[in-house]
């Protein structure tokens, strides 16, 4: 028996996937008792998305951005065809709206590889952690940052050659601003947090900051201090509610995500029912992600259906506390750490440690500075910023202060 596919873009990932069930087709038919087939391919020169849906039992939707890809997605919902995607923009931004179509009509939905490539992520929040009352989610979510990262620990590099390197290898697009930015982290973050929590976050709901800014001075004290620079994906219960957010932090060796390098990403889910679990795995490239469709569109053909449940809304966290590092280019004048660290106390801003680097007008402080409230440290940053010493903008990275231990 066979089971209809109708394939949305043939791109990298889109030629990928066709290659890969045609391949895998026999094998799926002997474990499911369907032969998987793609009845047709739609791109911007070839195909008819009406008459693609009409020989369909599904629709994989590998076009990317948010229209069409949202219109041909919810006309296929309407038509009665289970849909497959990995499309994190469109599910971060227009999420409510295709869980509740496709409840509606009774179809599957599933985008897995909207998130984190082969990990597993979705599958293992909304289905097998059903129960468990998740907590926080945390983790690498952006492979490009990460290679990027990686590379600038390993080699010394400068972000602009570090970058180029990832372009050269394909784990980067030729603008970058997407992944750099962490606005594709926040996408990806949006999603978890929907499935995590039930409530209805959205990527407009997510602040988040890149990589641009760092520098090789950063990496090197990380190095030196046994510290992992990372982009980070936090989504988290709090007192006040539910946080989302994507940032640079430095992470302790002890830290299940310190030792994930290249493209690989990560994720680490944290409960009172399961403590923690970390989830690891290439997290860019075409066979990779059409490996992760192909297995949506396999348990697509196995019913019953899953979808998110209703969302039921929660107040966001504006403000939390994080520790940070804080670099700053000053002049070397009598007086000068007294007046920061002055400006530092009236914020209730606590230094863990300060180190000098450098002398006359070349001098550099950086310090550790223990957990406060974000609005609190910023506050002080701001009034940093304008004292006359100061040679440049300062510079500040979070600091995740976790450690974890074995469990004997």
């Amino acid at each position: 028996m066979t089971f209809r596919v109708g394939l949305l873009g043939h791109g990298t990932v889109g030629a990928a996937f066709h290659e890969l069930l045609d391949e895998r087709a026999p094998a799926i038919e002997a474990a499911v008792g369907q032969r998987p087939e793609v009845t047709g391919v739609l791109t911007r020169s070839r195909g008819d998305f009406d008459d693609i849906v009409a020989r369909s039992d599904l629709v994989v939707e590998l076009i990317g951005g948010v229209e069409p890809a949202r219109d041909y997605i919810l006309r296929a919902i309407e038509a009665g065809r289970h849909v497959v995607t990995a499309n994190k923009a469109v599910l971060s931004q227009h999420g409510e709206e295709i869980y509740d179509a496709a409840r509606r009509a009774r179809v599957q939905l599933r985008f897995e590889a909207a998130v984190g490539g082969v990990v597993p992520v979705i599958r293992v929040i909304h289905e097998t952690l059903a129960a468990a009352h998740v907590e926080r989610v945390h983790g690498i979510v952006n492979g490009t940052t990460n290679f990027i990262l990686s590379e600038m620990t390993r080699t010394g590099a400068s972000y602009e050659d570090a970058l180029a390197e990832a372009q050269a290898l394909g784990y980067a697009e030729a603008d970058p601003t997407e992944d750099v930015s962490g606005r594709d982290a926040a996408a990806k973050m949006a999603i978890i947090a929907r499935l995590a929590f039930g409530a209805p976050i959205q990527l407009d709901d997510v602040p988040y900051e890149g990589i641009e800014r760092l520098t090789s001075d950063d990496i090197a004290y990380a190095k030196e201090l046994g510290l992992s620079l990372k982009l980070i994906g936090t989504a988290e219960r709090l007192d006040g509610g539910i946080s989302v957010r994507v940032y640079p932090a430095f992470l302790y060796g002890a830290h299940p995500l310190a030792s994930v390098v290249g493209s690989f990403n990560a994720v680490t889910i944290e409960s009172t029912a399961i403590t923690e679990i970390t989830l690891s795995g290439p997290g860019a490239g075409g066979p990779q992600t059409a490996s992760a469709v192909l297995g949506d569109v396999i348990s697509a053909m196995i019913p019953p259906p899953t979808l998110p449940a209703p969302a039921v809304s929660e107040p966001l966290a504006t403000d939390v506390v994080s520790a940070f590092y804080l670099h700053l280019e000053v002049a070397d004048r009598p007086g000068v750490l007294a007046q920061i660290a002055e400006i530092l106390g009236l914020q209730e801003v606590s230094v863990k440690s300060v180190v000098q680097r450098g002398m006359g007008d070349d001098a550099r402080l950086e310090m550790v500075l223990h957990p406060v409230l974000e609005s609190r440290f910023k506050a002080a940053v701001d009034l940093i910023a304008r004292l006359e010493f100061m040679r440049s903008e300062p510079r500040f990275v979070r600091v995740i202060e976790e450690i974890f231990e074995e469990t004997p």
